[in-house]
């Protein structure tokens, strides 16, 4: 037997089986490398995500549940809503440094920051970007400001500590109008845009255009900070802030179709890099004749029924704000979706901000009705989120 086996290495090219041995415990190791990293690879992409994760799940429990939300919406005036909101530790430090409004925006920016401080190198720039919404945030604060002739201290209120421009915003909060505001800007990223469209506002003395030429720089960052799928992380945010993008077109379609506007009317201020519609299906839906034109084109994609479910209420109320509660919620759910389908890796950041800003959003509503009595409480119940 043994004098078969050495015939065979031998004719194998091999002068004695310790080489061949050697071959085979060779492939053995190699073989049994391949298994232990196909196997571990996927521990080692979770890695990375193990603490920002844990960090934001510690969060997720200190976010208000529905009985504290309740107790909320039963306080009996404004003081007593703050005082409510001084025994959580997410508010309390700002409650009495602020505003209301500006208090509960400082701690949702502050929660931006701390996100994109923890994101995994991976998908950090994405979160980055993301934090620029608070630069664009405050600049449409402060231009609405001088518009309105408001003085320094009154300016300052509106402004949110946040982004990454803050300290030039802030320092422009004395500046006596929008064009002094806009040559203050010079340097950062928004001076073109601003520039470009300082014009139609002398002209016609809206902000509008100024507004969303801000809102497309900010978005298209983001698409660009996106860049392109790579694994399922960033397809979930190549999804989830395409579909931000999606959204913010349909707005503004669906409110200059309601307000009668035209393709040339609408097209400088629409993003091309959205997730569902296309460039030429926007291009159909600018020139649709009215709302239900653009709600028909919609056909065949995501927000095409869900938009069409919400045309009666439209019919009756004439208002296009039903339409953006609709694209919303279904960000929301999208948002909530991400953080079960992917626990371990990007899906509980998406899904904590969506729910950070839902809940902030719902304190501002409640702290609405407290400060203009007899506001009432059908009406705070049917805002909430």
């Amino acid at each position: 037997m043994a004098d078969s086996i050495t015939t065979i290495v031998t004719a194998l090219g091999f002068p004695s089986i310790e080489p061949f041995i050697g071959l085979i415990l060779l492939g053995g190791a190699i073989i049994g490398a391949i298994v232990v990293i196909a196997t571990i690879r996927p521990v080692l992409d979770l890695f990375p995500f193990a603490y920002p994760n844990a960090r934001v799940r510690a969060r997720i429990g200190r976010l208000l549940n529905e009985k504290q939300l309740s107790e909320i919406l039963e306080t009996e005036s404004m003081e007593e809503f703050k005082n409510y909101l001084r025994g959580l530790p997410d508010y309390s430090r700002y409650i009495d440094r602020f505003p209301i409004e500006k208090a509960l925006e400082s701690q949702l920016a502050e929660t931006y920051e701390m996100v994109s401080q923890i994101a995994p190198a991976s998908i950090r720039d994405p979160f980055r970007a993301n934090l620029k919404r608070w630069d664009v945030r405050n600049i449409k604060s402060l231009i609405t400001a001088k518009a309105a002739g408001l003085s320094a201290e009154e300016t300052l209120d509106l402004l949110v500590p946040g982004g990454e421009i803050y300290e030039i915003i802030e320092g422009l909060a004395d500046a006596s109008s929008v064009q002094e505001v806009v040559t203050g800007l010079e340097g950062t990223e928004y001076a073109d845009v601003l520039g470009d469209a300082l014009s139609d506002y002398e002209e016609t003395g809206m902000l509008l255009p100024m507004e969303a030429a801000l809102d497309k720089r900010f978005l298209e960052g983001l698409i660009r900070a996106v860049g392109s799928p790579s694994d399922d992380n960033t397809k979930m945010l190549h999804t989830y802030f395409g579909t931000m993008v999606d959204i913010s077109n349909l707005k503004i379609i669906l409110r200059a179709k309601a307000d009668g506007l035209s393709y040339d009317d609408i097209s400088p201020y629409i993003v091309p890099h959205g997730y569902q519609i296309r460039e030429w299906k926007l291009k159909d839906l600018m020139e649709s004749e009215d709302v239900s034109g653009v709600i028909s084109g919609l056909e065949g994609t995501d927000y095409g029924q869900m938009l069409s479910e919400a045309l009666s209420e439209y019919t009756s109320t004439g208002s296009v704000a039903v339409f953006e509660r609709v694209l919303e919620d279904n960000l929301n759910r999208m948002a909530r979706n991400f953080a079960v389908k992917k626990p371990f890796g990007v899906g509980p950041m998406i899904g904590f901000l969506s729910r950070k800003e839902v809940e902030v959003k719902n304190l501002k509503v409640i702290a609405r009705s407290k400060r203009e009595p007899g506001f009432p409480e059908a009406m705070v119940k049917e805002m909430l989120v």
